[in-house]
């Protein structure tokens, strides 16, 4: 009788082990642990920001009559190049029924984000240096808890964006959370300055 046909009748025969089935925890505990540093990054920023004492004042920009209004209008152009970067993230992932992509697209993708991020910088200084995590209401609270989660999902999408063999939405939904909270901050902020003050440079 055949090996084969003993271990199928024999209990003392051991079958052959099962291959073990592909398994994606690897890739969620990568995920789960970007995300564990974006919001340490977000904790500290809130926490420096209410733990340091407000300046009231920052390096001024050029061309501009106030702190506030520089921070007003470089978010403006924040919101902007993300508007860039929203479209053109529709256009590579072929969302857009506009036929081929341009060469360029990838490209302009993400010189806009650099941009974007570095024209955030002053804005981020002037808000934590000038004037710290404040809470005196609604909008100034959501605003400063918008303002530091910003930069923790900044960080984990840049994070997200070295690992490999991620699932494929999850750069496409760090990448949105990232500019819903972009839009929030410039609209309790930009927004309601201009609100408040006219379009005043």
């Amino acid at each position: 009788m055949s090996d084969a046909a003993t271990s199928d009748t024999d209990p003392t025969v051991a079958a052959p082990a099962a291959s073990p089935a592909p398994s994606n925890s690897a890739g969620g505990v990568a995920v789960l642990a970007t995300v564990l540093i974006g919001a340490l990054v977000a904790v500290a920023l809130g926490a420096f920001g209410a733990l340091h004492e407000p300046r009231f004042f920052a390096v001024n920009v050029a061309g501009f009559s106030s702190g506030t209004a520089a921070k007003a209008w470089l978010a403006t152009l924040v919101v902007t190049l993300a508007l860039f970067q929203l479209g053109s993230a529709f256009a590579m992932y072929r969302l857009i029924p506009s036929g081929r992509v341009p060469s360029w697209m990838t490209t302009a993708h993400v010189w806009s984000g650099r941009m974007a991020v570095l024209l955030s910088i002053p804005v981020t200084v002037h808000c934590l240096y000038a004037l710290g995590f404040q809470h005196s209401n609604t909008r100034v609270l959501f605003h400063s808890l918008f303002g530091c989660l910003f930069y923790g999902v900044f960080v984990t999408k840049m994070l997200l964006l070295t690992r490999k063999g991620l699932p494929g939405w999850v750069i496409p939904i760090a990448g949105g959370l990232l500019f819903f909270v972009l839009v929030y901050v410039w609209l309790t902020s930009a927004l309601w300055f201009f609100l408040t003050s006219g379009l005043t440079l």
